[in-house]
């Protein structure tokens, strides 16, 4: 053989040998590395099956995701117009993050249409967090929807019956039909005492308690929000909130032997108000004894001092209509929508006109900007909001 392609073939040996000794070097060395990258892998996933966010830890994620504009928006419940959605509605939603809406009959043609309308709010809401989408369905004279939701009897006329297992049965089956069309949040059962209006199940403290804790249950048990109005009760109002506003004459021992009584026994026999199966509406008559100055949705005495530190409340708390004239006379949409969230409310409710609800949120805003209202007492009605939604289950994928 030639010495030249012999020492070709030595040569061309020898590198076949080193490619074959480092390749599976590096087979090798992939094949090893793998292994941790794998075990890592698995930790990480186990890691994350085993860290399973608490629902204060969701919230704290979730209200650290949001904006200023944002949090004010989750403070806010308004009403829209029509019977579909339109610019107008989806403006309102995008512009300002509403957190809430109201319906009315003029937004309730029948079953489909509404359960489509709520359908389609919902979808263009808030990425975040969906809406809450209440209505008054109490019975009697304040009933919407009649044509497809079953209208239940007044509460006087229930109370009356002397049974408080119907309220109970008539909370599940009122229920039931609005959670049928998306209604989540019925502003019901009334708590007041002593209604002169069809509107209260009894005259007396104890009664109205029995039947308002059935119809609480029946909400609870049924997965849907309810509130208790119109605290603390305006079952003594002469006038009509809608006109003027009307003040309770009664002694502070008076109110506390009658007109609270539903309210206060109500927490005490739900985790002590702690919880948040239920909100708060507080009215807007004045209660001398307690505020000489303020209407209640507008009084940090009543609902701070009263209603949360002395009562133990900690729930919800939602302000009446602040369109009604008891409000809208004597005070700008711009200071009432502030006013209440200093004095302790956690959603501000202006039902009809969207230029009213956007200068009650721009009130907010400024208060907030200025830090009249600060960011601690801006989140902490955010986090009950945002913690109600989640606790009942609307989150943003179940839209």
């Amino acid at each position: 053989m030639d010495k030249k392609v012999k020492r070709r073939l030595i040569v061309l040996g020898v590198m076949a040998f080193l490619l074959a000794v480092l390749g599976g070097g590096i087979f090798a060395s992939r094949f090893v590395s793998q292994e941790p990258a794998a075990e890592k892998l698995h930790s990480a996933a186990v890691g994350k099956v085993e860290k399973q966010l608490t629902l204060d830890e969701k919230v704290d994620e979730l209200v650290s995701s949001m904006s200023t504009t944002e949090k004010i928006g989750q403070l806010m419940m308004i009403g829209v117009q029509g019977t579909a959605v339109n610019d107008d509605t989806l403006y309102v939603l995008h512009q300002f993050h509403y957190g809430g809406i109201i319906l009315f009959d003029r937004n309730l043609e029948n079953k489909e249409q509404t359960k489509t309308f709520v359908y389609n709010l919902q979808a263009k809401a808030d990425e975040k967090l969906p809406l809450f989408v209440a209505i008054d369905e109490e019975g009697g004279l304040v009933v919407r929807g009649k044509n497809f939701i079953t209208p239940p009897p007044s509460q006087e006329e229930v109370g009356q019956h002397g049974k408080p297992e119907q309220a109970k049965k008539l909370a599940q089956d009122t229920a039931a039909e609005l959670k049928a069309v998306g209604i989540n949040l019925n502003f019901a059962p009334v708590a007041d005492v002593g209604s002169q209006d069809s509107r209260s199940y009894s005259k007396d403290p104890y009664d109205t308690l029995k039947f308002v804790q059935q119809a609480v249950a029946g909400y609870k048990e049924s997965g849907m929000i309810c509130a208790l109005k119109h605290f603390p009760g305006i079952g003594r109002g002469k006038l009509d909130s809608h006109k003027e506003v009307s003040s309770v004459e009664a002694s502070e021992g008076e109110l506390r032997k009658s007109d609270l009584v539903p309210f206060r026994e109500t927490f005490n026999d739900t985790d002590k108000g702690k919880g948040l199966d239920y909100m708060i509406m507080v009215g807007h008559l004045k209660y001398p004894a307690f505020d000489g100055e303020h209407s209640a949705s507008q009084s940090k005495k009543i609902i701070t001092g009263l209603l949360r530190e002395e009562m133990g409340y900690q729930g919800l708390v939602i302000t009446d209509d602040m369109e009604m004239g008891a409000i809208a006379n004597h005070k700008s949409f711009r200071q009432v929508g502030a006013d209440a969230i200093l004095a302790g409310a956690d959603i501000v409710l202006v039902c009809h006109d969207y230029q009213h609800a956007e200068e009650a949120y721009m009130g907010i805003y400024d208060a907030v900007k200025s830090g009249t209202i600060s960011e601690q007492r801006l989140e902490e009605s955010v986090r009950r909001v945002v913690k109600a939604k989640l606790m009942h289950g609307l989150r943003p994928n179940d839209k």
